[in-house]
């Protein structure tokens, strides 16, 4: 092996170097906490707006953080951490330094973890929340107790009933739409907006759990014309969701049994 390579395998991956900074790590740790705009990671952060921009531009160039522009209000973006990806690289990472590193994700048992309850919510109730309550109640073994409710419910979708079927084996098509009137005496562990026209209207439930965001586009808007390219717009967030309820019943196991 020449000395130039051996200066290069000796190099920190670049996954290291762009989550080691301080700055950067901050902002990871917050987006897989929860959807943010700039504006609220440089309250979180305490950092002015240019420099949380630059750093979220080098973490978006390296695939680690994305941006989706809100549905509520289109000057706002909303980022997100990719975890899928975060965890891919740092397998890598941890390989690069010896192979007995290699991490390997794995959930810890719910059934461990005490009852959970989780409140999913979008402005319909038709489609998005729907999946996500079927995953996690799925998921879970019913371990965790997942509800979903709207602030202007619609009839389930039929495109989500077909692709909750096609794509995890689960039949929801027995679940109702419901208004966030029904819960709102009920406490809740979590409730997560999945939209963002009800992030900024959802009223403060009982408990005060810190809310969470993950902002998903309405499968069912703009493809009246198209069903195909509709259903193509389902099967993108059911995968979506499966990747997003995976880390979340992840993380809760952690917490309840760290607790």
């Amino acid at each position: 092996m020449s000395d130039s390579q051996v200066a290069t395998a000796s190099e920190p991956p670049e996954f290291f170097r762009l989550a080691g900074h301080p700055l950067r790590w901050r902002l990871l740790g917050e987006l897989g906490r929860s959807d943010r705009t700039v504006r609220e990671l440089c309250g979180l952060v305490d950092e002015p707006q240019n420099l949380v921009s630059y750093h979220l531009g080098k973490l978006r160039r390296a695939h680690l953080v994305s941006g989706r522009r809100s549905s509520a209000d289109g000057r706002d973006t909303y980022y997100r951490a990719d975890l899928g990806h975060v965890a891919g690289q740092l397998t890598a990472t941890g390989a690069a330094l010896h192979p007995a590193l290699a991490l390997v994700t794995q959930a810890r048992a719910l059934r461990d973890a005490g009852s959970v309850r989780v409140l999913f919510l979008c402005s319909g109730n038709s489609a998005r929340s729907q999946m996500a309550e079927a995953l996690t109640n799925e998921w879970s073994g019913g371990v965790v107790e997942a509800r979903s409710a709207g602030l202007r419910p619609k009839p389930l979708h039929p495109h989500a009933v077909r692709v909750m079927r096609e794509l995890y084996g689960i039949d929801i098509a027995g679940q109702r739409s419901k208004h966030l009137d029904v819960f709102d005496r009920q406490p809740f562990d979590e409730v997560i907006s999945l939209c963002d026209l009800v992030r900024e209207a959802c009223p403060e439930l009982p408990g005060r759990p810190e809310p969470v965001h993950w902002s998903m586009a309405d499968p069912s808007a703009g493809h009246e014309e198209d069903n195909a390219s509709a259903y193509r717009a389902f099967q993108q967030t059911a995968a979506e969701l499966g990747t997003r309820v995976g880390f979340l019943l992840t993380a809760l196991a952690n917490r309840r049994t760290a607790a």
